[in-house]
């Protein structure tokens, strides 16, 4: 008995002992090792920026009194000028045209907290040319002279390319950006007019005298060949005039957007760009653009 006893007695205190450190374990390497997760990259605005934008760009294209100065030219020394005010009368309507717009944009910024600011320069290439016409025809008696003006005329503009130079002001959000910007602008446009301008006229008097069977000698002015028996159908005089002529145009520029900064040095923007030039030869542009982009900050 006393054999089998000692044996047992060794195994039983062996297990508790095993026991009584197995309370005592710390579990918590089983989670694995403590660490802390890596800080969120702060981004900083400031440097300097290269990269390239694409888009849309809609084109409002006015020609208002672009056609006065040819008209002018022929009808100043008429009665169609004295009688009409023919040079004043044609109004082709504004014309808009959309296209595909592409260019390359470099600036530089300084963050002040989170402020951001900044100047910009960048290049548009656009290409787009939108034509208006217009036409009319009066006739009138005056002192017994039926007298008649027709005016037709067209104009084109082509909107080339254009720069812009401008100040940005942002708030830095993290990697967001919002930011306002407004400067000037400068761009090349091809202007094209052409018109027509007749004014004739006869004395109805002695048309009228002549249906009645008198032989009267009937005056007249502006044609070309003249039908006593049927001045109606008489061929008057034609006057064109043209013109065609590049034009380096200023203005203004304005629009807001967003960056996003994929990195520190990656940066995505979504853009909206609104560009006024002055008049030139009675011609007047503006453009609407909507645009994304991507740079390089270094």
């Amino acid at each position: 008995m006393r054999t089998v006893t000692l044996p047992l007695l060794a195994v039983l205190g062996l297990c508790g002992v095993n026991t009584a450190r197995a309370a005592d374990l710390d579990y918590d390497y089983l989670r694995g090792a403590e660490y802390d997760p890596a800080p969120a990259p702060v981004i900083d605005w400031s440097g300097v920026y290269v990269g390239g934008h694409g888009g849309y760009s809609s084109a409002a294209l006015g020609s208002k009194g672009a056609l006065q100065p040819l008209i002018y030219r022929d009808s100043h020394d008429t009665t169609g000028e004295a009688n009409f005010n023919a040079s004043t009368l044609l109004n082709p309507p504004s014309k808009r045209v959309g296209d595909v717009s592409f260019g390359a944009f470099a600036g530089y910024n300084v963050q002040i907290d989170e402020f951001v600011f900044g100047v910009e320069g960048d290049y548009t290439y656009f290409g787009r040319m939108g034509v208006s016409s217009d036409a009319l025809s009066l006739i009138k008696t005056t002192s017994g002279t039926l007298e008649t003006v027709n005016l037709s005329g067209s104009t084109a503009t082509r909107v080339n390319d254009y720069g812009t130079l401008r100040a940005r002001v942002g708030y830095a959000l993290g990697n967001f950006l919002p930011y306002v910007t407004g400067g000037v602008a400068i761009g090349r446009a091809r202007v094209a007019d052409a018109t027509s301008y007749q004014n004739y006229g006869f004395d109805l008097n002695a048309y009228n005298a002549t249906l009645a069977g008198t032989s009267t000698y009937i005056t007249r002015f502006g044609y070309a060949s003249f039908n006593p028996n049927a001045p109606y159908n008489g061929t008057p005089f034609t006057h064109l005039q043209t013109q065609s002529k590049t034009k380096v145009v200023a203005g203004v520029a304005a629009g807001a957007g967003i960056e996003y900064a994929i990195t520190p040095n990656i940066l995505l923007r979504a853009e909206y760009q609104y560009v006024l030039f002055n008049g030139f030869d009675g011609h007047k542009v503006n453009l609407n653009t909507v645009r994304a982009g991507a740079a390089v900050k270094f």
